[in-house]
């Protein structure tokens, strides 16, 4: 069965690929040639889910699953959350946004966060959401080349290391992302033919 993801991200697209069934050939936004960048106008990372996978359906006339994700970081009443791709401006760069949000936690002793991933699903002219949560700490500096994002600066809670230095098949199966898609991945394995 041919299921596209809604990204252009090639680090999330082998994070997912890894995650779901053996008979899901998954496409990326790439593969079938959209090369649009989907406007993410939505206020909740639900509405941004959403948002990316209808319109995948609605213009190509294939089944789709998107993501939204965002940190939400509790000194911070929840920011960047929604934001946290383009915290530090349009750019999208994660090394500014870590940078911006160490700089704003700056004398704080609450780094309490949590990473949230909203996995909206377009299956057979039905629509599917699963979610998947994260907690844990935001550290003073950044730890670790693996991941991307924010990864080198969350440390998840039961854990002496960031998404950035945990191996990737040890953060797959903790992150917020990796919870979402194995909800997904077990979806699938029950209705996708």
């Amino acid at each position: 069965m041919k299921l596209v993801f809604a990204t252009h991200n090639d680090h999330k697209l082998k994070e997912v690929q890894q995650l779901l069934p053996e008979n899901i050939e998954l496409l990326s936004l790439k593969d079938i040639e959209c090369f649009d960048e989907i406007p993410e106008t939505g206020d909740t990372l639900e509405e941004n889910a959403k948002i990316k996978a209808d319109y995948v359906t609605r213009t190509y006339g294939l089944d789709c699953f998107s993501d939204d994700t965002g940190l939400l970081v509790d000194a911070l009443d929840g920011a960047p959350g929604v934001y946290s791709a383009r915290y530090a401006g349009g750019q999208k760069n994660a090394s500014d946004n870590m940078t911006k949000l160490l700089s704003e936690l700056e004398g704080t002793n609450v780094r309490s966060a949590h990473f949230k991933t909203v996995v909206h699903l377009n299956l057979q002219g039905e629509s599917f959401t699963f979610d998947g949560i994260v907690e844990g700490r935001i550290t003073t500096e950044q730890h670790g080349e693996g991941g991307f994002g924010y990864d080198p600066i969350f440390k998840p809670d039961g854990y002496d290391q960031t998404f950035g230095e945990l191996p990737s098949k040890t953060k797959n199966a903790i992150s917020h992302r990796g919870r979402a898609i194995q909800k997904l991945a077990a979806f699938l394995k029950k209705n996708a033919t």
